[in-house]
């Protein structure tokens, strides 16, 4: 053993390994596994793969050649915000940035309470890539809306109000622990104050808004307000008092047993025989949005009763072992469980709320779909087919938004780890 010397300092030799080469091994494992595992699949996988490069071909043809999106540039003010005074647009920016200053500060709090949570169970955090999926579609909104609109002034403002998103996102992250409790509470007052910005001190009132605005608003308020009132109704149909467990099991399933234009029907039509004699009749946006709230109401306080027959029973005798009220028990014990284990349910019901908005068209109001479609009927427009790219446009938008929820969503349970503990 004397004889043999033992050099720490020079690394043993690792044996060569191609990278590339691996993964194009890996890649046709599993190509001849999924895809060509017999004659029939592989007949199969050529058949369906032609027939989806050739809509892939046709789609990219018909949007980058053949669309004519003149109409789309043209009327882009129109779709965003229809007859909204043009003098007034100044209120509208003044709300997003509002919007992005609350709304990045309860992010950048919550999200910094939530990463250290996740950390201290174990979750992996996100990388940037992840990041980039879930406002990537925003994004891409975003930049397709400022090419069309081909403002510089547009440009300007827009990068202003992301710059605010993230300085005030970085705020956020740096509020101590026991106050990033409220950062909820700052997002619906930044919400509220938005509101306030457009509508008060002479502003422009609801009757007057269309487009992207006014879908955003009836989104946006119908979750905000249905929520809540859904959570109220999945508690107050397994309470204990007869009286409120029948009132809202009537209520729950009599609105799920009607189409949701019945209801904006009578929303529209007989709301005011509920109101009190000589109050004044609410606006035609406000009675649409009494009917989304109504409608999404009953179904998330479905959801919710899921989530709370979901918990288990030795929770609650735990609850009570420690001498807890009913009242702490349902909110420190029972609701946490029950809202983490609906979140995707609860989301995907938001998503039908955020799509079903277009049908506000049947009680007069011009949302953005409605707006897509009047703009053909302009007299440098009529009659010449241009359908296609309003109503393109129009699902364009409403994807963009409905993809950035379900990536949110996505977020969420994995931050909570849902399914997995």
């Amino acid at each position: 053993m004397s004889g043999v010397r033992l050099d720490l300092q020079e690394p043993l030799p690792v044996p060569e390994t191609e990278g590339p080469p691996a993964r194009r091994l890996d890649a046709r494992a599993w190509a001849r596994e999924n895809l060509f595992s017999s004659k029939l699949n592989g007949v199969l996988t050529v058949v369906f793969g032609l027939l989806l490069a050739w809509v892939a071909y046709r789609m990219f043809r018909f949007v980058f050649v053949d669309a004519r999106w003149e109409i789309i540039e043209r009327n882009i003010t129109n779709l965003l915000v229809y007859q909204f005074p043009r003098g007034e647009l100044w209120r509208v920016w003044a709300a997003l940035y509002v919007l992005a200053a609350s709304v990045g500060f309860g992010v950048g709090a919550a999200g910094r309470r939530s990463s250290l949570a996740a950390e201290a169970d174990g979750v992996p955090r996100q990388g940037r890539s992840m990041v980039l999926r879930r406002v990537g579609p925003l994004l891409v909104l975003v930049v397709v809306l400022l090419v069309f609109a081909q403002s510089l002034t547009a440009t300007l403002l827009v990068a202003g109000v992301a710059a605010t998103a993230v300085l005030f996102r970085v705020v956020g992250q740096r509020v101590p622990l026991r106050r990033a409790r409220l950062a909820s509470l700052l997002v619906l007052v930044g919400i509220a104050a938005a509101y306030l910005t457009i509508t008060a001190f002479g502003g422009v009132p609801r009757d007057r808004w269309g487009g992207l605005l006014l879908t955003a608003f009836l989104a946006i308020g119908g979750i905000v307000i249905s929520f809540p009132l859904g959570v109220l109704l999945a508690l107050g149909r397994r309470s204990s008092f007869p009286a409120v467990r029948i009132v809202c099991t009537a209520y729950i399933e009599l609105i799920r047993g009607v189409p949701l234009i019945t209801i904006l029907f009578m929303s529209a039509f007989a709301l005011g025989f509920f109101l009190p004699p000589g109050s004044e009749r609410p606006s035609a946006v406000t009675r649409a949005l009494v009917a989304l709230v109504l409608f999404t109401a009953a179904y998330v306080a479905e959801i919710v009763r899921g989530g709370l027959q979901g918990v288990p029973r030795g929770q609650l005798e735990a609850a009570q072992a420690i001498g807890l009220s009913p009242l702490k028990t349902t909110r420190l014990i029972v609701l946490p469980q029950a809202l983490r284990n609906v979140i995707p349910a609860l989301v995907g019901q938001f998503i039908s709320l955020f799509k079903d908005t277009s049908l506000v068209f049947i009680v007069g109001l011009t949302e953005l779909l409605a707006v897509a479609q009047n703009i053909t009927k302009q007299s440098d427009f009529v009659a010449q087919g241009l359908f296609v790219e309003t109503l393109i446009f129009a699902a364009f938008v409403y994807w963009a938004g409905s993809y950035w929820m379900s990536r949110e969503s996505q977020r969420l349970e994995t931050r909570l780890g849902v399914g997995v503990r």
